[in-house]
């Protein structure tokens, strides 16, 4: 169908003037003079054959035809700006911008970061730390991080390891607090937790054979990483996932009092646009992150 389209320069001299109120403020934003404003409204007018302005002493107004149309052409225009500075916009190929829990920020991916960096030292990673799923579809983020508890279904998503539950504390704890040889002694000690995981504690004081303990009175924080912070400044005793106290227990900053490990059906996912091709830098980062992920928990799953 053969378009029937006013003239284009008049249409964008009539949308300036209507917005700007003046054809003097017109002339200016549009580099031109205002006699040529003025002619192009006069061109426009005559090719609808109807007015447009309502022309006074005191200036110009919209006329209820002038102002119909002044609504469906800002919008027209507005809609081509936008494609255009879409179309134009180049993505930076050397940012990568990830999108995670505060948590593992800190307690897993930023600790390992540097590796990264010396197999790609040509891609600047950004970080924005949130408990809410990336929406790629209105944020500028290239992957993320997030838990569930429960499997997710869709594409553009990669498994990276499982949660599993133990309590942990700083050693000075055991040597000045009361003993903790056995789950029912929990009781009394100070029980660390964040109010984004409620479930931790009861889930692994039921495992344990321990459930009368209130597992979430003690202190709470409103994130994981400043419980792991409490517990090795020794304010209590934190039920961690096995993944974010590995490097801990190992150099002995935090123990584990005792050896049962519960497992949760939550697991931890990388996410990415499903919806595009994957950028290299995105590949380059999901080969990585799955070959940390395999080190600390095993063979992740597709």
């Amino acid at each position: 169908m053969t378009r029937r389209l006013p003239p284009l320069n008049a249409l964008r001299a009539f949308e300036a003037a209507a917005r700007c109120g003046n054809f003097t403020r017109a002339a200016r934003e549009l580099c031109v003079t205002q006699g040529a404003v003025s002619r192009h409204i006069a061109t426009l007018e005559g090719w609808l054959d109807l007015a447009l302005f309502e022309r006074g002493r005191h200036g110009i107004a919209l006329t209820p035809a002038g102002q119909r149309y002044f609504d469906t052409a800002r919008a027209a225009l507005d809609q081509i700006d936008y494609g255009t500075r879409q179309l134009q916009a180049r993505p930076d190929e050397r940012r990568l911008r990830i999108k995670l829990p505060p948590t593992f920020a800190i307690r897993w991916l930023v600790p390992r970061l540097a590796r990264f960096h010396a197999l790609h030292p040509r891609i600047d990673v950004q970080i924005t730390t949130s408990h809410e799923r990336a929406d790629f579809a209105r944020e500028e983020v290239d992957v993320s991080i997030h838990s569930e508890p429960e499997p997710p279904a869709g594409s553009g998503l990669r498994r990276l390891f499982g949660e599993t539950l133990l309590p942990v504390c700083a050693p000075g704890l055991l040597e000045r607090g009361p003993r903790l040889r056995k789950p029912a002694d929990l009781a009394r000690h100070v029980l660390l937790c964040s109010m984004n995981r409620p479930k931790d504690w009861p889930a692994w004081l039921a495992a344990a054979g321990a459930p009368q303990i209130d597992g979430n009175r003690g202190l709470e924080f409103e994130n994981a990483a400043l419980a792991y912070q409490a517990a090795a400044d020794q304010l209590g005793v934190m039920v961690a996932l096995d993944a974010f106290v590995a490097d801990d227990l190992a150099s002995g900053r935090l123990v584990a009092p005792f050896a049962l490990r519960v497992a949760t059906r939550g697991a931890y996912y990388l996410a990415w646009r499903a919806d595009a091709p994957q950028p290299e830098r995105v590949k380059a980062f999901e080969a990585w992150v799955v070959q940390e992920a395999e080190a600390v928990a095993g063979k992740p799953e597709r």
